[in-house]
């Protein structure tokens, strides 16, 4: 056989091969029935979750008020100042002002103090928590069915029930 034999061989057998492709595809068949489900096993799955929550608490507070005013001590300075001035003569009347005026501050200021006074409040905190716990899920179910006297095995998402539906081929064997 030459070169354009062997060609010319090869193309038809190819092209044989291509137009009884559609022929034996044609054949193949398929339908749906039902299988009984024979046992169904939960896939579990374990989960971390997290359920924030608020932990809240009351708390005592004490304030206190000194009933400490400076206006006592203002009035007292200034009315200190003006009878110191008016003792002494040159720069020892200068000296009498300066303690007038710190004499009537001190004074001033004992006049005006209350005594301290205090009073508790019950103030309100809360804050978050983070609290974890695992829970277990189903999250798919492995199925053992029964078809034509044969167990097959197979997972779904959801439970099957009593029977399930299976998809058939049937394809010809070629000889």
């Amino acid at each position: 056989m030459n070169k354009k034999q062997k060609a010319l061989a090869l193309g038809l057998a190819g092209g044989l091969t291509v137009a009884f492709m559609p022929v034996s595809s044609a054949l193949a068949h398929s339908t749906y029935t039902t299988a009984r489900v024979e046992q169904v096993i939960p896939i579990k799955e374990s989960v971390r979750i997290s359920s924030p929550r608020q932990e809240c608490w009351d708390e005592q507070v004490v304030h206190r008020d000194r009933g400490h005013g400076r206006g006592g001590m203002v009035v007292g300075g200034i009315a200190g100042g003006v009878v110191g001035n008016r003792f002494g003569g040159g720069s020892g009347k200068t000296a009498a002002t300066v303690a007038g005026t710190i004499l009537g501050a001190a004074i001033g200021d004992q006049l005006t103090r209350q005594p301290e006074r205090s009073w508790t409040t019950t103030e309100r905190h809360c804050r978050t928590v983070d609290s974890w716990y695992e829970e277990e899920r189903t999250v798919g179910y492995r199925v053992k069915y029964r078809y034509h006297g044969d167990s097959y095995w197979t997972e779904m998402d959801h439970h099957p029930g009593d029977r399930i539906r299976v998809q058939v081929n049937v394809t010809p064997v070629r000889y």
